[in-house]
């Protein structure tokens, strides 16, 4: 089956650029998501330094002397094993593990369960401008918030103009130019039963190696913007659930205006695939013509998606049939 894909970038009239989030050392340490009250031993100026990566590492290797891999930009872990081995080195061994770090640039550093703060690691923040971060929480449990957080913080994204709708079970994000007609056809996915997730501005990320999940802004969530009646609340009239708050996109319909010279799928034989942030998503290209009920073909093309991903597709076994050749025209009863 011959796959065909689209670039996003091909698509100026529905995307916005790629952006890349940055998270300043203040702002995670005052991150109410994260659950973990964290306390500030020593910020300063170093708290504007900037964590650019959802991994995290841990310092152990870094403090024998093993400094090649040690990633700037990353929160750096102070546990019990790295206190304990810090504890065992004379004064000056001590003092010289924690000065190797001091020309890493490292963005800040974060010591758990509650433990006390050695007073040449205060000084070495104090001279690098690198803050110091404390959890309660252990470090097996810390690692995994502040992971699961900064996966979702620093996600790739990217904002396209469309509109996403939960059909099914499935996300579906509806593309196409000014005018097309695809507020009004979510506004009928919607009477029909189904979700909204969000109109006009979705922002797109990236989460883990192939998925997408789509969300609306801030600022006119649940809302929708009709030509002829306004912006209207979808939560008011249809009930909160008929929202979403976000949800992962699994195909992608961009409408279009039908055209007569154009040639279009009629057989469902040929895969088509649009990629955002790198990862493709299935499309479907779908003419708008009076006549066609948009909303009800838009839910047929879920409901096959849905049996695509169960490995079922009627049409691959048509090739396989004897089918008639067309009548001429004006012949045939």
């Amino acid at each position: 089956m011959e796959e065909n894909r689209t670039a996003v970038k091909g698509m100026p009239d529905d995307r916005a650029g790629e952006t890349r989030e940055r998270l300043s050392v203040r702002e995670f340490a005052a991150a109410p998501e994260l659950g973990l009250k964290l306390e500030v031993l020593y910020g300063g100026e170093g708290l504007a330094n900037e964590i650019r990566s959802a991994r995290i590492q841990k310092l152990g290797l870094a403090l024998a002397g093993f400094t090649d891999y040690l990633h700037p930009n990353r929160v750096q872990v102070l546990g019990g094993s790295e206190l304990n081995y810090l504890e065992i080195l004379n004064p000056e061994a001590r003092r010289n593990a924690l000065l190797g770090l001091r020309d890493r640039k490292i963005c800040c550093i974060l010591m758990t369960k509650g433990l006390a703060a050695p007073e040449d690691l205060l000084a070495l923040a104090s001279a690098a401008k690198i803050p110091v971060l404390r959890s309660t929480a252990p470090s097996s449990l810390t690692i995994t918030r502040i992971g699961d957080y900064l996966d979702r913080r620093l996600a790739p994204r990217i904002a396209v103009h469309g509109a996403l709708l939960d059909v099914f079970g499935l996300g579906v994000l509806l593309l196409g130019p000014s005018g097309i007609g695809k507020s009004e056809c979510a506004l009928e996915l919607i009477v029909k039963g189904h979700r909204l997730v969000a109109d006009d501005y979705i922002e797109i990320t990236r989460s883990g190696v192939d998925c997408l999940t789509g969300s609306g802004g801030p600022v006119l969530r649940y809302h929708m913007e009709l030509r002829g009646l306004g912006i209207i609340d979808i939560k008011e009239l249809f009930g909160i659930s008929a929202t979403g708050h976000s949800q992962a996109i699994h195909i992608v319909i961009r409408l279009e205006r039908w055209r007569e010279d154009e040639e279009y799928d009629r057989l469902g034989l040929d895969q088509s695939a649009i990629e955002f942030l790198g990862i493709p998503v299935p499309l479907i290209e779908m003419p708008v013509a009076p006549g066609r009920n948009v909303a009800t073909l838009v839910e047929i093309a879920a409901r096959i998606q849905l049996l695509r991903q169960r490995g079922f597709l009627p049409s691959r076994e048509l090739p396989d049939l004897h089918l008639p050749a067309p009548a001429a025209e004006g012949v045939g009863p």
